[in-house]
């Protein structure tokens, strides 16, 4: 039955992309607890510490319990430990971050409680003997910012303005008409804006699913049931602290547990210090994989680019995270779309607006041209159009101007498409998976000015904004529809007959920050070469993971998909030992010339902003090619080889692989945070020139 789901497949997946319990797979450690004394450590107040099989025993000797100080000081830290607690009615553990001294002995600081019942996230000041004399819960802050302001609406540890002449000089007075920053939100970001309310993670941790969105259709499994985030007694739990500038966050097995996701860390409360466990109660608490990272320290790695590839920057600053390509002015070479521009190709030193253009600030402010965009001549007079979001940008034609522009209004709302033809007509339709449901869309051809013609294929479910993709699945020769849940097959009389046949399937991974599952673009082609299509994707957009999913068929031919992971996060072996998080931006092309799709993703950078709301946010923006290699030996008969392309741009919400020289090697165009790149590919022997 279509509502049956493995449960082979599921738990297999389960393991290839969840940390087991006690592996901190989102951060690389700058200290680690090796034991095999605690030497480093200084106790404090009514516990007693020893070490044991590699592991920190605490034993509170008192329902006050005690501390273990690490004798190292952090002002923005991550910390990360595994604990069990022993049978018993109470457990109270506990992380501390900025324990600062206090004159007369004792501390403050940022304190984070994990007992059942008593979660969340505290200043604290701690006497001499290390007993809690006052407990004050922090007031909110956090969500996509890396700091919220201060009390009196002022900006925390802020530098004071150059001070600026009447006449308005270059110091840091505010332009005429300039957004003025209100408090606990930084200059700026209501331009930029948050993004869609489908998009990204929800605000502060919240359990995800999507605003809005229904369940699933009536007779199917879900194969994303939401994760529970509690505490469980007799077991490994993994712990995890983050204070960066003002912000406390704090996760309990991977998930915002509620009451412990986030704070505001005001300086007051703790500013540098240690780092602590804390036990309570009145059983033995264990910890182990104690780490320790200093998120104060950035390292600016070393610019790489393949030489494989000449690189261009078209633009160094922030306009969008998504491109295209076509001849917008028919002058026979193939130009670049990104945001509100368009480039001039063969060289595309030459640009002109679509659209009244704004750089962003990449800071705290999303790209004005956030959303994926695509360039067809979608209104028949021959000039290529741009379609951004659901918005079409009319070509003017010879007329050098911005350009006129129009809304479609079709469904939609994920910040993910696809762009593909879906009903056989020789033209490419808009692909979209929203709550609303999975749809594609193409112009009225009695009226390619008017309003777009969308078939929704599915109607109402739990469909999530990130990930959809097209391609034919089932082998009959037409396109079907995937999301992360499964697949649509399209119906035999053609694909304006709905709603069409859905498959269910687990397709992706769900998220530390509980935003529901679903990365990138979902690309369909025949990996390992059996025949049959099978699926790549990025597992989690905002999170870890990259994989394939390869069809198997049974003796009745019912198609299932066996998971086999590409890159998972820090705690996994990963193809080439490559790790990055945050693939949003992911696309297929042959960029080797052996006739089979390769993988082109990477890192979108500060996706949420500058801030620690996702996983590993500071780490390198890289662009990868990860080139599928037909193996027999391998997992499913193929292997996927990382090749670095550059490691200072990464990906948007999209990123594009073409031609775009005509000189026969496949290329990559992003718009990024950082710029907008153009990497030309050299060809190889055999390829023309």
């Amino acid at each position: 039955m279509a509502s049956r789901v493995s449960a082979a497949c599921i738990f297999a997946l389960a393991l290839v992309i969840a940390p087991l319990a006690g592996t901190n797979g989102n951060f690389v450690a700058d200290w680690s607890f090796k034991g095999p004394t605690l030497n480093e450590w200084q106790p404090l107040g009514q516990a007693d510490w020893r070490v044991e099989n590699g592991e920190i025993v605490g034993t509170p000797r008192a329902a006050d319990g005690g501390w273990l100080v690490l004798k190292q000081s952090f002002q923005d830290v991550q910390m990360f430990a595994s604990v069990r607690c022993a049978g018993g009615t109470t457990c109270a553990p506990g992380l501390l971050v900025r324990a600062e001294a206090q004159p007369g002995g004792g501390m403050k600081g940022i304190f984070v409680s994990y007992a059942p019942g008593d979660t969340g996230a505290f200043a604290v000041t701690i006497d001499a003997q290390g007993k809690i004399t006052s407990r004050e819960r922090l007031r909110p802050g956090g969500g996509q910012l890396r700091f919220v302001a201060n009390v009196d609406g002022s900006q925390p540890n802020a530098p004071q303005p150059a001070r600026a002449s009447a006449a308005g000089p270059a110091g840091n007075a505010a332009a005429p008409g300039a957004p003025v920053a209100g408090p606990g939100r930084a200059a700026g970001a209501g331009r930029g804006g948050a993004p869609p309310a489908a998009g990204g993670a929800p605000p502060n941790g919240a359990r995800g699913g999507g605003r809005g969105r229904a369940g699933m259709p009536e007779g199917y499994a879900n194969p994303f049931p939401p994760p529970v985030f509690e505490f469980k007694t007799a077991d490994w739990n993994d712990l995890e602290v983050q204070v960066d500038a003002n912000v406390l966050r704090g996760w309990l097995n991977n998930g915002p547990e509620p009451g412990v996701a986030n704070g505001a860390a005001d300086e007051d409360k703790g500013r540098y210090g240690p780092v602590a466990l804390y036990v309570g109660g009145s059983v033995e608490i264990r910890f182990k994989d104690v780490q320790v990272k200093d998120i104060g320290r950035h390292v600016l790695p070393t610019e790489i680019v393949s030489p494989r590839f000449k690189m261009l920057r078209l633009s160094n600053f922030s306009y969008t995270w998504s491109t295209a390509v076509a001849d917008i002015n028919r002058d026979g070479q193939l130009d670049i779309v990104a945001g509100q521009w368009y480039f001039l190709g063969p060289d595309f030193t030459v640009s002109r607006e679509i659209l009244l253009s704004q750089a962003s600030n990449p800071s705290n402010t999303y790209p004005n041209g956030l959303l994926v965009q695509y360039a067809f001549d979608w209104t028949g007079d021959g000039w290529p159009d741009v379609l951004m979001g659901s918005t079409l940008y009319i070509n003017p034609g010879k007329e050098l101007r911005r350009w006129d522009r129009m809304s479609t209004g079709m469904l939609g709302g994920g910040e993910i498409t696809a762009f593909s033809d879906i009903d056989g007509d020789g033209k490419p339709d808009v692909v979209n998976s929203s709550g609303g449901g999975v749809s594609f869309s193409h112009p009225d051809p009695a009226n390619p000015l008017g309003p777009w013609i969308s078939v929704n294929v599915s109607g109402p479910g739990p469909w999530p904004a990130h990930g959809v993709g097209a391609g034919d699945i089932n082998g009959d020769g037409k396109k079907d529809i995937v999301n992360p849940y499964g697949w649509w097959e399209q119906p035999a009389g053609g694909a304006s007959q709905t709603p069409w046949k859905f498959h269910v399937a687990k397709l992706a991974g769900w998220g530390r920050a509980g935003g529901g599952p679903g990365g990138a673009e979902m690309v369909v082609y025949d990996v390992n070469g059996d025949g049959k299509n099978d699926i790549v994707t990025s597992l989690q957009a905002h999170g870890w993971g990259l994989g394939w999913f390869e069809q198997r068929r049974d003796a009745s031919g019912e198609i299932s998909f066996e998971p086999h992971t590409i890159m998972g996060d820090f705690s996994t072996k990963n193809a080439g030992g490559v790790t990055f998080s945050e693939l949003h931006g992911l696309t297929a092309g042959d960029m080797d010339g052996d006739g089979i799709p390769d993988i082109v993703v990477g890192k979108r950078y500060w996706a949420h902003e500058e801030g620690y709301v996702d996983p590993d946010p500071m780490g390198a923006p890289v662009l990868y090619i990860f080139r599928t290699v037909r193996n027999k030996q391998a997992p499913g008969g193929a292997e996927f080889v990382p090749e670095l392309v550059h490691n200072r741009s990464g990906v948007g919400s999209t990123v594009l692989a073409a031609d775009v020289n005509k000189d026969g090697a496949m290329d990559i165009v992003s718009g990024t945070k950082l710029g907008i790149f153009a990497f030309l590919g050299t060809p190889r022997r055999g390829q023309s020139r």
